[in-house]
């Protein structure tokens, strides 16, 4: 079945909700984040309402640089309980519609819309309520692409902000993408794009004329995602909050962290207590779950569907440390997670979840399953951070 998937994204979410609560702020360049000390000061900027952002300010800027660029800008703090209620109200109105909601942040969410046609109506009339309710119920405005996928959808959603709406049929797909710079595509952080840069490859069109074993040679396992990207093909499931089968750890640091080596460390220790849990009981997964909070409060979760299940907390960090690099990290990080979904049981699983050089690994996970259940699992762990392998 075709799929359909709406991606709604708030506009200007923080500071919308802050000129909405203050009327006298309407129409004026509306800060979020730590009001600075003379100018100075550690914070960023969390959000920027479209008044300042016609002065360059956009979110994780320092605050200072924002403070220099509209020194009469009004600075505010992050209320996080109230975009937190605001939030909720808003996805209130997403499962009127849909059960599968996957919120991606307080400020935006995918629905999979695949086979409620019939209930509700076209995709495009679906969009345009929410929308309406959005806008009448909390004062808010959102911008809403809707698409075959999740990747579409969000490119899409990201196209005619504020309070756009854009819509991708299937037949349109390879025309939408094909004259957008690489940059909007998933997993192509400013590393990646200086390297396809220097190649000439600067658009979407440009990249989807790429061969496969050219792009892996370039970007390793991310090769062939970016095959599949450039033409639009992503298959990663709307993974819902009510999905019964998920194993997580995470953690809140004691005080913000903006030290990638000490991310990663964490990164490695949460990979080896989900892998343990799904050892434990005989559990794999095909999901793997990143969530960051930064020291804004906003979250960003983002995950990866593999084409086999695994239970191997090294095949779990490894794809957690591929998202994480992705995501570009420039602040400092509240809170670090890791889960795996889409799980089912080992036993169950007619396929070989090792290969023969894999059995190393194997008996050394094994020989530590079998210390953490007599002694508890923090007794032992991986010794430093774990690099990723390149392919």
């Amino acid at each position: 079945m075709q799929r359909t998937i709406l991606h709604v994204d708030m506009d200007a979410f923080y500071a919308s909700v802050e000129q909405r609560d203050n009327p006298e702020f309407r129409g004026k360049p509306v800060i979020v984040g730590a009001a600075p000390r003379l100018g100075r000061g550690r914070g960023v900027v969390s959000a920027a309402s479209y008044e300042a952002r016609k002065y360059g300010i956009h979110s994780a800027q320092p605050i200072s640089r924002a403070y220099r660029l509209c020194p009469f800008a009004i600075f505010l703090p992050v209320r996080g309980r109230r975009y937190v209620q605001v939030s909720r109200n808003i996805m209130d109105i997403f499962q009127a519609f849909t059960p599968q909601v996957q919120a991606v942040s307080l400020d935006e969410a995918f629905l999979d819309m695949t086979g409620c046609e019939r209930l509700f109506g076209p995709a495009e009339r679906v969009g345009r309520e929410i929308k309406r309710r959005i806008r009448d119920q909390e004062g808010l405005t959102a911008s809403v692409g809707i698409g075959t996928n999740k990747l579409v959808a969000k490119i899409a959603s990201d196209l005619e902000k504020p309070d756009g709406f854009v819509v991708v049929r299937p037949d349109d797909v390879q025309e939408f993408l094909s004259a957008l710079p690489v940059k909007k595509l998933w997993g192509i952080g400013k590393k990646t794009e200086e390297k396809l840069a220097m190649l000439g490859i600067k658009t979407v069109g440009d990249l989807a004329s790429v061969p496969k074993k050219t792009l892996m040679d370039i970007a390793g396992k991310m090769g062939q995602v970016l095959w599949n990207h450039a033409r639009g093909l992503d298959d990663s499931p709307v993974i819902s909050d009510r999905e019964a089968k998920s194993v997580s750890n995470e953690i809140t640091f004691n005080k913000d962290v903006d030290d990638r080596s000490k991310h990663l460390e964490t990164l490695l220790s949460l990979s080896e207590k989900v892998g343990y849990r799904l050892r434990k009981h005989e559990w794999v997964g095909k999901t793997v779950v990143l969530k960051v909070r930064l020291e804004d409060f906003s979250t960003y979760v983002r995950h990866t569907t593999l084409p086999k299940p695994i239970y191997l907390s090294e095949a779990i960090y490894s794809e957690v440390y591929t998202l994480y690099d992705n995501l570009d990290v420039h602040q400092a990080v509240r809170l670090l997670g890791v889960g795996m979904t889409q799980l089912s049981s080992a036993r169950q699983q007619q396929l070989m979840l090792f290969h023969e050089e894999d059995e190393r690994r194997k008996r050394v996970t094994e020989a530590m399953d079998t210390l953490k259940a007599r002694f508890g699992e923090d007794v032992i762990g991986r010794g430093g951070t774990m690099k990723r392998e390149e392919s």
